[in-house]
């Protein structure tokens, strides 16, 4: 974020800054290394803090608010339907999901979603999707499945997810790991169709590494990845969580090389952040 001015129009807070920090430091637990700049408001590109600065806002919360802060039309969506209904669960059908099903369907072309609460919980799901290919249709022997990814990516924190990381920070002090996963250098399909094996379930890839650094693949890395996966039937997954909903300048980072993957996992920008939501959608086979 870089600073822009001061915001006189809104009244004092009793509370400073520091405040704010010695309160995090003696209730919160730490797992996380913000700045020390308290947000309080924030409208379309800019935020404020609680002494009224006014920010550039350029991080957009990792692509999450790629519509901006509080965008009215979001926001009034949002209050309508809480308004109206405030929680089916699964237990019960709704009016909306199945819409909500059609629209994601179309503008990823694939053939199913499957809803989760975080982006975590959506690469979680397709491991298991994938893992559950690979025995019941292509036929691996029971707990033999690998999933190859590759080096400095990131898909969460949880002991899956860590499990293949490359950075020690994430996996520091959580041993033991999840097995099943073979690590290759980003952008390097040689390395990838190496390390594929008969028990290979899928290969799982961000189309643009975002916490590796906003790594750009070589181009034409995505079109021959797809065509090593086919080539050797291995499902091919994009991690679209930070890529996806126009991020890059089309829809999906990966339709840039026109490939056809197997799954994409979507996440961030897709609630206007309103609320916690990201999927995994499918192709059947």
């Amino acid at each position: 974020m870089v600073m822009a001015n001061i915001r006189l129009d809104r009244l004092n807070s009793s509370f400073l800054t520091q405040d704010y920090l010695d309160l995090e430091s003696q209730y919160g637990a730490n797992n996380y290394h913000p700045l020390d700049v308290v947000l309080t408001e924030g409208k379309g590109v800019w935020v404020w803090d609680v002494e009224e600065n006014k920010y550039l806002d350029f991080l957009s919360a990792y692509s999450a608010l790629n519509q901006g802060h509080c965008h009215p039309k979001i926001l009034a969506a949002m209050v309508e339907q809480a308004q109206k209904i405030t929680l089916t669960s699964r237990a019960f059908r709704n009016d909306q999901l199945g819409k909500f099903y059609q629209k994601l369907s179309e503008i990823s072309g694939l053939e199913k979603v499957l809803p989760m609460n975080s982006g975590a919980e959506a690469v979680e799901t397709a491991l298991k999707a994938v893992r559950k290919w690979a025995y019941q249709v292509k036929g691996v022997l029971d707990k033999q499945a690998e999933i190859i990814v590759c080096e400095n990516n990131f898909a969460g924190r949880t002991i899956s997810l860590v499990s293949f990381s490359t950075e020690d920070q994430y996996q520091d002090g959580f041993a033991p790991f999840t097995p099943g996963f073979k690590v290759v250098p980003f952008g390097d399909a040689e390395a990838l169709e190496k390390a594929i094996t008969p028990n290979t379930a899928a290969f799982l890839v961000e189309p643009i590494q975002g916490e590796g650094g906003i790594i750009v693949p070589p181009e034409g890395y995505l079109k021959k990845a797809e065509e090593i996966c086919k080539r050797n039937r291995v499902l091919l997954v994009f991690d679209e969580i930070q890529t996806g909903l126009g991020r890059t300048g089309k829809m999906f980072a990966h339709q840039h090389e026109g490939v056809k993957p197997d799954g994409i996992t979507i996440g961030k920008a897709l609630s206007g952040v309103f609320i916690q939501f990201r999927l995994f959608c499918l192709l059947l086979k």
